[in-house]
């Protein structure tokens, strides 16, 4: 059986540039506040505000690459494989990690209830390229010629 796979980094890079603005448009519509996570990252690590943009978009390229690494892996439709992906990579590295190096607590609970809240919802919006970009074959064929991929009666 043939298990290697490679990663189309095109896809990916894109995957993860799209899914980072969604993550702060969805982060602007819920919060009223625009690049929000590169101007704590600037404060936290002490880089000029351009650089930590740049960590912020490199992040989410960075995370597009392992979830398409993962992804033929994974169980599941593409869409439960995007959305299972960026629901452990919030609690495991943004709730139980960074959350608690900023002094905010596990999942951010310091800075109020909604923290959790709001930090799920915008990487589920982040996930959304990582269905569209990481649909297996099967999923792709019945996408473009209209059958339904579950069969029915």
């Amino acid at each position: 059986m043939n298990t290697s796979h490679s990663i189309n980094w095109f896809k990916a890079g894109l995957a993860g540039l799209i899914g980072t603005l969604l993550f702060d448009i969805v982060g602007l519509l819920l919060t009223g506040t625009w690049w929000d996570i590169p101007a704590v990252l600037a404060k936290a690590v002490g880089v000029p505000f351009p650089v930590a943009l740049g960590m912020h978009f490199g992040n989410g390229v960075a995370l597009a690459a392992i979830y398409a690494a993962l992804s033929p892996s994974l169980w599941g439709p593409g869409w439960l494989r995007a959305v299972a992906f960026t629901t452990l990579e919030t609690v495991m590295l943004v709730w139980f990690l960074l959350f608690p190096l900023l002094g905010l607590g596990i999942a951010g609970t310091k800075g109020g209830w909604l923290f959790p809240i709001l930090s799920m919802t915008r990487h589920w919006a982040y996930a959304i390229p990582l269905i569209y970009f990481f649909r297996s074959a099967e999923e792709t064929r019945s996408a473009t010629s209209g059958e339904c991929p579950v069969p029915v009666g």
